[in-house]
């Protein structure tokens, strides 16, 4: 197989830099009261106390997974035999681990939702937990790595989250059908650069893919599923049974954040440039 250039990742540099300006831009139109229409946040004062209550109930437990993966990934670090577990190199363990993460994630968005403490809170403690493991390994890059990545990504979530609430309501609900195709896409590459070395053409140009492109795209899904949880908040009937779920809601910011750590982490450890 030929050798790889720097060409993959050079692409994949020019896209996040494009992705950038174009944040940027979003940014100044939307803070600088720009558009025309009113944003969320010239809205939130007129939202019922409800709507209140389910936006900062879903933000609650956003933070609190964010917490639980990180305890969840110094305790796995400090155990070598989870450590020997999630670092086999083989298609077993990345399927073992796809199956945990996904299967206790359904668990949770299956069980319904009630105040206080019960099995859903369990269950949503138990994924958190899966995937705070499952992101261990990451770690490994080093404290000065994880650390820039974690800066980093507080920068990025905080930057896109600015042009959410800035910008009208139900702006970015439209990207939903090019999210999901770059989903897929970066899906498939994903798994092709498990099996393909970065130095190789082939592979070099789906690491590139996975890393670069699902950067960007994660950074489009948070755009859209803040605007989802306003939109859910907003429009769920107050006496509906079951009840409005910020569990639920707050799981695919959360899957958002992590995602784009996890490829900060990559870059800035020199993962995103061709090895010698």
């Amino acid at each position: 197989m030929a050798p790889a250039g720097e060409t993959a990742f050079d692409i994949g540099k020019g896209a996040l830099a494009g992705g950038s300006a174009l944040g940027l831009g979003a940014l100044c139109y939307y803070g600088l009261g720009l558009s025309k229409q009113a944003g969320i946040a010239d809205q939130y004062a007129l939202w019922p106390d409800y709507v209140k209550k389910r936006v900062h109930a879903t933000y609650m437990y956003f933070g609190g997974s964010l917490v639980i993966t990180a305890a969840a990934a110094a305790a796995t670090l400090r155990s070598p035999t989870l450590m020997n577990l999630m670092t086999r190199s083989s298609f077993l363990a990345l399927a073992g681990s796809l199956a945990a993460m996904m299967g206790s994630g359904m668990i949770v968005q299956s069980l319904p939702y009630k105040e206080g403490f019960g099995a859903k809170q369990l269950a949503w403690i138990v994924h958190a937990s899966i995937l705070g493991a499952v992101v261990a390994p990451v770690c490994l890059m080093g404290g000065p790595v994880v650390t820039k990545a974690a800066w980093y990504t507080l920068g990025i979530v905080g930057g896109l989250s600015t042009i959410a609430v800035c910008a009208p309501s139900g702006k970015f609900l439209t990207m939903a059908g090019p999210l999901a195709i770059g989903l897929g896409t970066v899906f498939i590459a994903s798994i092709g650069s498990f099996f393909l070395p970065p130095t190789s053409v082939l592979g070099a140009g789906l690491y590139s893919l996975s890393v670069y492109g699902g950067l960007l795209l994660f950074s489009g899904f948070l755009l859209y599923d803040t605007h989802r949880i306003v939109h859910v908040a907003e429009n769920y009937p107050a006496m509906m049974n079951p009840p409005y779920d910020p569990i639920n809601a707050c799981l695919s910011i959360y899957l958002d954040v992590v995602n784009i750590f996890i490829r900060m982490v990559m870059i800035l450890g020199g993962g995103g440039n061709r090895k010698k």
